[in-house]
């Protein structure tokens, strides 16, 4: 008894010990990928972007953090009150317990789980209930409209998204984040299933509404779609969960396709976060590179042409490593 006393103790240190670690991970991330962003699309316009508050206005983030926590949270009169306030929490907390099976080198891991992908996997459609209702609770067109397009969206792409996962699974034989990196010793997956790596990448940027696919909060028609009604740090908890997904989903593509922490000479974390912010920078240039699409174009890209492409890769791979 006093064993498992002490186990039980230890694993739970380890895992208070971790979530501190990831909620400092959340936030300086997410003040980084702001600065980031605003970097990148100002050199791709030929502009400076931020220069003024700190070093190449690497300080301006976190002005806006700290402007950000001290608005006015304004609530309409009509909302659905229960459901409004509980969106931005929903949207949140299943990012931060992603963070729980992420393996950013052999030892970092919180816990390795043997089903750490579905894990994964379960957790990411929770943002789309969130979204749902943030936009029906608003009492706002704009917000129902762009939770409609959310929820067509999700749907459309998390089945090649899904299946494409499924053709590593395949390969591996394992939903365990750490054996699908050992497995990548000698060679990454990239070079094997370099089709599954383009659909991942685009299925990936539209289930974080990013461009060109982000028809949920589509300024230029939808205001800001679902999140319209939100302000201060409710809106700002939406914007934290959007650039902590964009982590997340690199951070899977990296352990599947990229090799996870193999790397010569540096430190196995180090190589996952050169390869994570890698992926983030490709998410970052086809916002500046590619047009928002309309909702039909982007529905009929899911359903006519990556699913079909999807489940060709998932059964030319079982056909191989059946035959081979």
């Amino acid at each position: 008894m006093e064993m498992l006393a002490s186990t039980l103790g230890t694993e739970g240190a380890r895992m208070i010990v971790g979530l501190i670690g990831v909620i400092a991970l959340v936030s300086v991330n997410a003040l980084f990928l702001i600065w980031m962003e605003r970097k990148v699309s100002a050199h791709m316009q030929l502009r400076p972007g931020p220069m003024e508050v700190g070093w190449h206005g690497a300080i301006q983030t976190i002005a806006d953090a700290v402007k950000l926590m001290g608005k006015e949270l304004i609530t309409p009169e009509e909302v659905d009150r229960p459901v409004y306030y509980l969106a931005p929490v929903v949207i949140f907390l299943p990012v931060l317990l992603t963070f729980l099976v992420i393996p950013f080198s052999k030892t970092m891991i919180i816990k390795d789980m043997n089903v750490g992908i579905v894990l994964i996997l379960a957790f990411s459609t929770l943002s789309v209930l969130a979204i749902l209702m943030a936009g029906w609770s608003s009492n706002n067109k704009y917000s129902v409209f762009g939770a409609i397009r959310s929820v067509a969206q999700n749907i459309a792409y998390e089945i090649p998204l899904l299946v494409t996962v499924m053709s590593i699974i395949l390969m591996v034989g394992s939903f365990k984040l750490t054996d699908i990196v050992a497995a990548q010793g000698r060679y990454w997956f990239i070079l094997v299933q370099p089709v599954a790596f383009i659909l991942y990448i685009i299925c990936a940027t539209a289930e974080t509404n990013r461009t060109p696919f982000d028809l949920p909060e589509a300024e230029s028609e939808l205001v800001a779609g679902f999140h319209t009604e939100y302000s201060g740090m409710r809106f700002a908890l939406f914007f934290l969960a959007e650039y902590t997904n964009m982590f997340i989903v690199s951070a899977v593509a990296t352990v599947l396709f990229l090799g996870g922490w193999h790397g010569p000479i540096l430190p196995g974390f180090i190589w996952f976060l050169i390869k994570v912010y890698a992926l983030i920078f490709l998410i970052m240039w086809f916002r500046w590179t590619f047009p928002r699409v309309r909702f039909d174009q982007l529905v009929t890209f899911a359903w006519k042409i990556l699913i079909p492409l999807s489940f060709a890769n998932l059964l030319i791979t079982a056909l191989f490593l059946k035959l081979f």
